[in-house]
């Protein structure tokens, strides 16, 4: 695919979603080496024009084939759900739900069809969703159901822009628990299993020879058993058990220096133990730019990171950021959209 069609989702049509894909798209309507489609209502994406002063025309198109029209026109392929009818911005309501649902099926099957590249997901409002009879918690479960797929990582994509645009990846071995029980989850057969996965997601990613590390999980990588004997129990033998087959994986390293070796270029990924470790690294360092990429799917899904935020929704206010950072990803990992597929197509 020379010239990469992604499909934007834009999310709650109440929330900051049309607005922050519709600023993206006008930012990059010009350009000739990708082409955005927003799907979502098209009522929701003119409102959004509106709150936020955007001098473009948008275009309602029927075929993701449809040549992009240059600088000063966003297209929208349009899932007629509202009509004319919009809800009120920032309010919690089963119609928006419905556009949500329906526009990320939309987005998939054209995905899974190949005739996208990819889809870049804005945010949902879970109450909404679940008030249009999903019964999904939300966007992973979802494209989990309409792919066919049981089994999915979540990769973290931090760009550290004064290292040459390097790309730090990080994974992640126990996700949505508590700590306590993240500990307890974490075994040397499990860990084997994520560093496995997370080493093969950065090859089909395009990274040929991954350098990966794992996160330590006490302070000072427990000091030899002095503060804690995960690392001598549990993470150094999974590494050890993964190198034996001719890998080089790193660690166990302190969690408080493996995420700026990423970024400064040692390490291709990190593997970190639990949801927050990864999170505040990723996020302190780069709130904005900090995006999702869901491994595991047949089809290419980036994402931002952040929810509808009904409270500035219809004022012109959200910065869209992280939705021009998962917009950019997707262009740059479109290349690999048939090894993605390969990969993942459940057989």
């Amino acid at each position: 695919m020379t010239t990469p069609v992604l499909a934007l989702t834009v999310g709650d049509p109440v929330g900051i979603g049309p607005e922050i894909t519709a600023s993206t798209l006008a930012e990059f309507a010009g350009s000739t080496d990708h082409h955005g489609i927003a799907v979502g209502d098209l009522v929701a994406m003119r409102k959004a024009v509106d709150v936020l002063g955007l001098d473009v025309e948008v275009r309602a198109v029927d075929g993701w084939d449809t040549e992009p029209a240059g600088e000063g026109v966003i297209d929208v392929y349009d899932i007629g759900v509202l009509g004319d009818d919009m809800p009120e911005w920032g309010t919690v309501d089963g119609r928006a739900g419905k556009a949500a649902l329906e526009a990320i099926e939309v987005a998939t099957r054209a995905a899974m069809d190949q005739q996208v590249a990819g889809i870049v997901t804005g945010p949902i409002n879970k109450e909404a969703i679940w008030a249009a009879g999903s019964k999904h918690l939300g966007h992973t479960e979802m494209l989990g159901e309409l792919t066919g797929v049981t089994k999915q990582d979540t990769m973290f994509v931090v760009r550290n822009d004064q290292h040459g645009g390097h790309h730090l990846r990080i994974f992640f071995a126990t996700r949505h628990m508590s700590l306590r029980k993240a500990l307890d989850a974490i075994t040397v057969d499990n860990q084997v299993e994520s560093i496995e996965r997370a080493y093969r997601a950065l090859q089909v990613f395009g990274v040929d020879q991954p350098r990966l590390a794992t996160a330590a999980i006490n302070p000072h990588g427990g000091e030899n058993g002095a503060f804690g004997d995960e690392e001598i129990e549990t993470l150094r033998p999974a590494v050890e058990r993964v190198n034996e087959g001719g890998k080089q994986i790193a660690g166990p390293i302190p969690a408080d220096s493996v995420f700026h070796q990423g970024l400064v270029g040692r390490y291709d990924g990190v593997l970190s133990q639990y949801h927050d470790q990864g999170h505040i690294a990723a996020k302190t360092y780069d709130f904005d730019g900090t995006i999702s990429v869901t491994v595991g799917l047949p089809i290419l899904r980036t994402s931002v990171d952040h929810g509808t935020a009904f409270d500035i929704a219809g004022t012109g206010k959200a910065d869209h950021g992280t939705m021009r950072s998962a917009y950019l990803a997707a262009v740059d990992y479109s290349p690999f959209v048939e090894g993605i597929r390969e990969e993942y197509l459940p057989r």
